[in-house]
């Protein structure tokens, strides 16, 4: 039996329990990130952590996919553009069935499907190889605009960093976006105020950020990406927003790095992280008391 997880997966249900299927497939995802973390003692991990409740509003409650199917035509697309971010997208991945759990084992590893920067031509799910920052977005357009060519109801989701809001071309995209009227698209962009080379306002100030994206023409929204209520609200503005003339739509997301272990959120290089040996159950630990204190 085909099964479909749809953006109505969480229809029916009261919005505090959508909100707590939300939060523990985000609290999940969390924990596989460590996992895979460990594997390597060093990686990417602040930032699958900060991410992981955008990823569980995307998987958990929006994207329309078959998890025995990753290439059904169906399907909506998930455009990783930050490739350095894969580490967030495989933890989501595996908690929505696309991967297998037990697979995250071999993250980082010779011969392994989930290499450190998101590859499509390894990863099932994995739509786009990313890591050349400012690419993500224009794929997006043009995959929009073949989606519509042919008819389909399927939506693309571009997950970006404020990092790429830096580069040209993601603002020639998004012009073009509006131009075409992608009412089909929507893009997260996760604002955690960091990059590989310092501060995002001390590398390139892009604020106000809002209000250029505004001014290209996007339905624009700005909330805290670490309160999945605040990300369910804002995905259903985008739906309210749908119709024959809808504009793109971009939700800026304000995260912390290593969201939800404390130990992590303090670190001061936290790009890259290197985490010792005796430091991962602390890590678990935390994390774990922080979801049952806020469960309770």
């Amino acid at each position: 039996m085909t099964t479909t997880t749809t953006s109505t997966a969480t229809a029916g249900t009261g919005a505090a329990e959508r909100r707590r299927l939300v939060e523990d497939f985000a609290y999940r995802m969390r924990h596989h990130a460590l996992n895979m973390g460990e594997v390597q003692g060093q990686g990417y991990v602040g930032q699958a952590l900060g991410s992981a409740d955008m990823f569980a509003a995307v998987y958990a409650d929006q994207l329309v996919y078959r998890p025995e199917d990753p290439d059904w035509d169906g399907r909506d697309r998930f455009l990783l553009s930050t490739g350095h971010y894969a580490i967030g997208h495989y933890a989501a991945l595996a908690q929505a069935g696309i991967v297998p759990i037990e697979e995250l084992e071999t993250y980082g590893s010779d011969d392994s499907r989930l290499p450190m920067s998101g590859m499509s031509t390894y990863t099932p799910g994995m739509e786009i190889s990313g890591g050349s920052l400012g690419h993500g977005l224009p794929i997006a357009i043009g995959t929009a605009l073949g989606l519509r060519h042919q008819g389909s109801p399927s939506r693309v989701i571009n997950f970006m960093s404020d990092g790429e809001l830096d580069e040209g071309s993601t603002w020639e995209a998004a012009m073009g976006a509006h131009h075409h009227g992608l009412g089909n698209l929507t893009v997260l962009v996760d604002i955690n105020a960091l990059q590989a080379d310092g501060k995002t306002d001390t590398v390139m100030r892009t604020e106000p950020v809002a209000d250029k994206w505004a001014a290209s023409g996007w339905h624009v929204q700005r909330v805290d990406g670490n309160d999945v209520g605040q990300l369910l609200a804002a995905f259903d503005a985008v739906a309210q927003d749908a119709g024959p003339d809808a504009r793109p739509s971009v939700i800026l997301c304000d995260t912390r790095v290593g969201c939800g272990v404390p130990l992590l959120e303090e670190r001061e290089k936290a790009h890259f992280m290197r985490i010792e040996e005796h430091e991962w159950k602390t890590c678990r630990e935390q994390l774990t008391a922080g979801h049952e204190g806020a469960t309770k």
